[in-house]
């Protein structure tokens, strides 16, 4: 948190807030989490060291900061942050909570090095291009907070980045897209029941309910699918997908879960449908 303060002028009555407000300052100042900036403008980061020259970012990150630990604070933001804002517990483990088809992140170090976690929550597809987990969108600040979580977690394996991999083949088809990325939470065939479905919190939507699906029109299937459950007021560990998926590709998924269902979306969504 940083807060700019502008110049009081003499005469102003405030009634004693300054008073109580500076008590508050202080305290927040010293537990670390308010950086006071006065004058000319400060930069300031709550949970990276400050060093010398340009911040890193992305990949960067791993031999910058991660053999400084993160404060209780800090630790405490990004499980909170896992566990009830982001995706990645849809399909990770950590602390006994969360999905069970991919990798649990509390003994990631033990498996990966600093630039291996940097690397792959920046950009996985770089790193394993066939991976079904896709680019989350987050603020570059969230972002170097679960990077630094993650690299501080037990363990010390090293170990340098691969080389490159070659970008996967797009897969056009829905069908072919559907069992990539959604058949995991969303089964095989819709019906809600995939291998991971019973390890989250809220059941997958089942796509092959007609019942369901046809009072969500396609405009909403697309929304979800591009920026994940929770701008839709659903599960946030539903990911998004609209840093991963072309909007082609996004569009064929629409068009597969249709057939899932056997049905359309309700008649005032669609063109020529009925509005009253």
């Amino acid at each position: 948190m940083i807060l700019h303060y502008g110049r009081i002028d003499e005469g102003q009555d405030f009634n004693g807030s300054i008073g109580r407000m500076t008590r508050v300052l202080r305290a927040l100042t010293r537990s670390g989490l308010l950086v006071v900036a006065t004058g000319a403008a400060v930069r300031a980061q709550a949970v990276t060291p400050r060093t010398s020259g340009p911040r890193p970012s992305g990949p960067a990150l791993a031999t910058a900061g991660a053999a400084v630990p993160l404060s209780p604070a800090a630790t405490r933001k990004a499980e909170a942050l896992l566990r009830d804002h982001l995706p990645c517990l849809g399909c990770h483990a950590l602390g006994g909570t969360g999905g069970r088809v991919a990798p649990d992140l509390a003994t990631v170090r033990t498996r990966r090095s600093s630039a291996y976690i940097a690397a792959m929550v920046d950009a996985p597809a770089r790193v394993v291009p066939a991976a079904a987990m896709p680019r989350t969108p987050m603020p570059a600040a969230t972002r170097e907070l679960i990077i630094r979580y993650l690299q501080t977690r037990p363990g010390s394996a090293d170990g340098e980045l691969p080389p490159p991999a070659a970008p996967a083949p797009p897969l056009r088809d829905g069908a072919a897209l559907y069992a990539h990325w959604c058949a995991a939470c969303h089964g095989a065939t819709g019906k809600g029941d995939g291998p991971n479905a019973a390890a989250l919190p809220v059941k997958p939507a089942a796509h092959a309910d007609a019942a369901a699906m046809s009072r969500r029109p396609d405009d909403s299937l697309y929304d979800t699918i591009a920026g994940g459950g929770a701008i839709m007021n659903r599960s946030p560990r539903m990911p998004a997908f609209g840093e991963s998926l072309s909007p082609a590709e996004i569009r064929a998924l629409v068009a597969y879960i249709r057939t899932l269902c056997r049905c359309q979306g309700p008649a005032w969504s669609r063109d020529g449908g009925d509005t009253r």
